[in-house]
């Protein structure tokens, strides 16, 4: 790998630490934590994994939402972004176990500009 390439690794890795850190403060106040696991800057592909309170948490799949739709939007270079937590694991999924939370009156379909659910801070 290229000095080139490694510099502008470490240069998105930390657009996206101060994303986390700017966007989701809650996730520490309420004793998670959010941690990049993998990033593959040629594919633009990232994997997020929420611990700590996250684990568990029946908010967290309203916060892997959210995550996962702002992040694309505010950093170009991210298309695709994997997030879980150590509870998705657990129950042999990913990804939120491949399901997004519903509400009532919401349906199925989606039209593309939907940033999902906000989380409840």
């Amino acid at each position: 790998m290229s000095t080139e390439t490694s510099d502008g690794e470490d240069d998105l890795r930390e657009q996206v630490t101060n994303f986390l850190r700017r966007n989701f403060p809650q996730i520490q106040m309420h004793g998670g934590s959010a941690a990049i696991q993998h990033l593959d800057r040629e594919k633009g592909e990232i994997q997020i994994a929420l611990g700590g309170a996250c684990s568990g948490c029946g908010i967290s799949p309203m916060t892997i939402q959210a995550i996962k739709s702002r992040m694309v939007k505010e950093i170009p270079e991210i298309t695709t972004v994997h997030a879980s937590t150590g509870a998705d694991d657990a129950m042999g999924g990913s990804d939120a176990g491949g399901m997004s939370p519903s509400f009532p009156g919401e349906t199925s379909e989606s039209d593309g500009d939907d940033e999902g659910p906000q989380a409840p801070f």
